[in-house]
């Protein structure tokens, strides 16, 4: 198993930035491809975006593309998301997940965080 603590989330204006990290222990995180997900207040928790074991493959929401890259440094056992050109619709808690397994050609996520709230003000 592996335990997943995000942190980094905060109140930002429109238009700045926030970097999330989310750290990982117990299993060797690099056997774990890791993926950022939010849930706004009503609405259902969405994708963001996935970085593969290696890192060698990224996936994004259309609506953070070229906004949010995600990386991740395995010798520290941490994925980040950093989140530029914030805007009002970002808003949202966004977790941080793992998955060692693939389904139908998706990750299976089967480990998650806690949460971080971020809160974008217009």
């Amino acid at each position: 198993q592996v335990q997943l603590v995000e942190s980094g989330g905060g109140l930002v204006q429109a238009g700045g930035s926030l970097r999330l990290s989310c750290a990982a222990s117990g299993r060797t995180f690099s056997s774990y491809a890791m993926g950022w997900f939010r849930q706004a207040p009503g609405k259902e928790r969405e994708f963001v975006a996935a970085i593969s074991e290696s890192a060698g493959i990224t996936n994004y929401a259309d609506s953070v593309k070229g906004r949010f890259p995600i990386s991740r440094d395995n010798a520290k056992n941490t994925v980040y998301l950093q989140m530029n050109s914030l805007k009002p619709e970002d808003t949202a808690v966004y977790y941080c997940a793992a998955s060692d397994r693939i389904r139908g050609g998706k990750w299976v996520y089967e480990y998650w965080g806690q949460g971080t709230q971020v809160t974008v003000s217009s």
